[in-house]
């Protein structure tokens, strides 16, 4: 009969022992957005998450189409592509399939904003930006202390772009499309 082996204490364990892939066997993406899922139970916390993720990453893409581009760099959008374009980077590399469900949302956030910039101005545009900013990340701390639960960027500010691949994940698999 064959005896299981004790658990060894950290100390007992070589460094391989103790890193976070030999600890935890799934795929980087899905322990990300397993552990921020950790966080996120509550329906209404859910809810408001559905709705308010999506309006800060606009909110933020939308300051950052106004702020000024020398003329030699480009036009207006710049910046958000920039940020866009260091944000996907993260994004493939954690999986291809949701880095382009990402760049999805971001061409449909990117053609929104352009639009609102033609019809309110860059001024009525970050004014806009700015409320619609402050009062989700309101409503993602009024779920938050319904959830119980601390927001998971507070651990580690990578969670703040893991809160839109999580909901775009969401949306693939209720699509069917494996990320």
């Amino acid at each position: 009969m064959n005896a299981i082996p004790e658990p060894q204490s950290p100390e007992q364990q070589s460094p391989q022992d103790r890193s976070p892939q030999h600890q935890d066997a799934r795929r980087e993406v899905d322990r990300w957005l397993g552990n921020y899922s950790e966080d996120h139970r509550h329906p209404t916390n859910v809810t408001i998450h559905w709705i308010c993720v999506p309006l800060i990453v606009w909110s933020a893409i939308a300051a950052l189409w106004v702020l000024p581009v020398p003329s030699w760099l480009g036009r207006s959008g710049f910046w958000a592509g920039a940020a866009m374009f260091f944000a996907m980077a993260f994004y493939m590399r954690l999986s291809r399939p949701l880095g382009f469900g990402m760049l999805t949302m971001f061409v449909i956030l990117g053609l929104i904003t352009e639009g609102l910039l033609r019809v309110l101005g860059p001024g009525n545009l970050l004014w806009l930006a700015i409320g619609v900013f402050v009062i989700a990340w309101i409503a993602q701390f009024i779920g938050h202390h319904i959830e119980g639960r601390r927001p998971a960027f507070l651990t580690d500010l990578v969670y703040l772009l893991i809160g839109p691949a999580w909901i775009t994940a969401k949306i693939m698999r209720k699509l069917g499309v494996a990320y």
